[in-house]
């Protein structure tokens, strides 16, 4: 490898560099290492020159002899002189500037910054002493730098992660709430722990304008009271459930002032409104009292509060729709009980009304013979009642099974098959469901109720209950029997019969199609053809 050096002359290198050195390096370094030492070393060859020279003289001019060897020891102490200088300036100006250099670099190894290079008055390593306590000082300025963005960074990590613990806490005890009071309670208590708050509220909207106050910790009971419901257009609450945004107030004098009356006893330091987002819509605000500033938590404390917003509102609408679906669920089943007692018991107590006449009328003629016949029917009407009666029970009792639509008709097979000895099968064709929960009560309910009128009207021998899709959306539940079928007589009671009344409205909130075929004696095939996400279908019934 060779260097040309643009100013002076090209020297081959033998040096391994990491990188080129400068321009001009190798005239320096013969100024650095021979200036020192020129001067010196010139002296000790002139005197011992001398020297030589008097000893010569000396031996060709016995005369002057003495003179001369005087004249060569003088040369030769001074040379020794000579040789004394040279090895001080070497120690003064080569050595211990070497010795600095090595202990400077020893204490930067060390993580000591702040180490410098001595200066001395002259020499050649000087400049190069001030050069080298500039690098230093730029090393010291850049770990400084550095130290403080990894110190920010640090902080800015601890923040985040606090941050996540406090949303994955807040986040925890929501789930874990059963109901709107537990839900709120959870919430309180882990926020005012989390984020260290003197007080929490929470505050929704309602129809009418105005902010309802439904929970709250650390509030005085006087001020709960007069802040039950307040208008959207009186305080700072109003404004951010009306315009969104989180607002940070500095203590509660504006809150007395709308209030009437001392909102609390020692101010805080500031007061934090936040909004109840879900889906974009504002349903309500929640506030944070603190003694301490917002910012403690973090640069990210105003998007902590707007995720916490969110989880809470998430937390409060999912709760509202659980209650709503529950309350359905009982008005839908309140709504089938009456229809079922309606189809089966009461047309039950209205044949009794009638027996019951007419016995009244045999006695009162005395016609004993038809009296009794007609209290032998009354008697089948009450036993009939009562079967029925034991049905309805039997079927509000029984529950869908927590695996799912196949497990749970597997099992009622096996009870139908062990409780009325017909041999019952029930063939799964479907690899997977993908119904809604709804949609496999619906086709729960209408298997349970083709299998009670088996029971009741079919004195069939076997039955068969077969569930098929051919795609993964569109399905086809099949019953059939072998039993007695429909007499010519029961296709008028389309609309009054039990069973079919009841699978028909079933079949309507599924939606699906409904066909019945059914031949005397030949016995009843029921084919339910729905869609797991599908439009309303009409129901057709086709007897023979």
């Amino acid at each position: 490898m060779a260097l040309t050096n643009e100013n002076t002359q090209s020297r081959p290198l033998t040096h391994d560099w990491g990188s080129a050195p400068v321009l001009g390096w190798w005239r320096e370094t013969h100024r650095l290492h021979w200036r020192p030492l020129f001067a010196p070393l010139v002296s000790l060859l002139v005197l011992l020159g001398l020297a030589a020279a008097a000893g010569f003289l000396a031996l060709s001019l016995p005369e002057y002899s003495t003179l001369l060897y005087s004249a060569q020891i003088i040369f030769i102490l001074g040379g020794v002189a000579c040789i004394g200088l040279t090895l001080w300036r070497v120690k003064r100006e080569l050595l211990e500037p070497l010795a600095e250099l090595r202990r400077w670099a020893q204490r930067m190894r060390e993580g000591d910054l702040s180490v410098r290079v001595p200066i001395t008055a002259s020499g050649e390593f000087t400049e190069l002493a001030r050069d080298i306590n500039d690098l230093g000082d730029e090393l010291r300025m850049l770990n400084l730098e550095m130290t403080s963005k990894v110190r920010k960074h640090t902080q800015h990590l601890s923040h985040k992660t606090r941050s996540l613990e406090i949303l994955y806490d807040i986040s925890s005890s929501l789930n874990r709430s059963r109901n709107l009071e537990e839900l709120l309670d959870s919430f309180l208590d882990t926020c005012m722990d989390l984020v260290d708050a003197r007080a929490v509220a929470v505050r929704l909207l309602n129809g009418s304008g105005q902010l309802r106050l439904i929970a709250s910790r650390g509030l005085d009971p006087q001020v709960v009271e007069r802040e039950k419901l307040m208008p959207v257009n009186s305080c700072l609450c109003g404004n951010v459930a009306m315009h969104g945004g989180v607002h940070i107030q500095k203590g509660t004098a504006e809150c007395s002032k709308v209030l009437g009356q001392t909102f609390l006893a020692n101010d805080c330091q500031e007061l934090v409104v936040v909004p109840l987002k879900y889906r974009e819509e504002i349903i309500g605000v929640y506030n944070l009292i603190l003694d301490k500033p917002s910012s403690d938590l973090g640069d990210e404390a105003r998007d902590l509060f707007i995720s916490i917003g969110r989880h809470l509102a998430l937390a409060l609408e999912k709760t509202r729709l659980d209650e709503n679906a529950r309350r359905l669920a009982i008005i839908e089943e309140r709504h089938m009980m009456g229809n079922e007692l309606h189809d089966s018991l009461a047309q039950s107590i209205v044949s009794m009304r009638l027996h019951i006449k007419m016995l009244g009328e045999m006695l009162f003629r005395k016609d004993i013979h038809n009296a009794q016949h007609e209290v032998r029917r009354l008697h089948t009407s009450v036993e009939d009642a009562h079967t029925s009666l034991r049905e309805l029970l039997a079927n509000f009792r029984s529950r869908m099974d927590q695996r799912g639509l196949v497990p749970a008709i597997e099992e009622m097979v096996l009870n139908f098959k062990q409780e009325t000895g017909i041999a019952a099968y029930f063939h799964n064709e479907c690899s997977g469901l993908t119904l809604t929960p709804a949609q496999e009560i619906q086709v729960f309910r209408i298997t349970q109720e083709a299998l009670a009128n088996i029971r009741k009207h079919s004195d069939a021998m076997t039955a068969r209950i077969m569930l098929r899709s051919d795609d993964g959306e569109n399905y086809t539940l099949l019953i059939e029997d072998d039993g007695l079928g429909m007499t010519p007589v029961e296709p008028s009671l389309r609309g009054e019969h039990v069973g079919i009344s009841i699978m028909r409205e079933r079949a309507e909130r599924l939606p699906g199609r409904l066909k019945i075929e059914s031949e005397p004696g030949e016995g009843t095939r029921i084919c339910l053809n729905f869609a797991a996400h599908s439009p309303p279908i009409s129901i057709e019934d086709t007897r023979g």
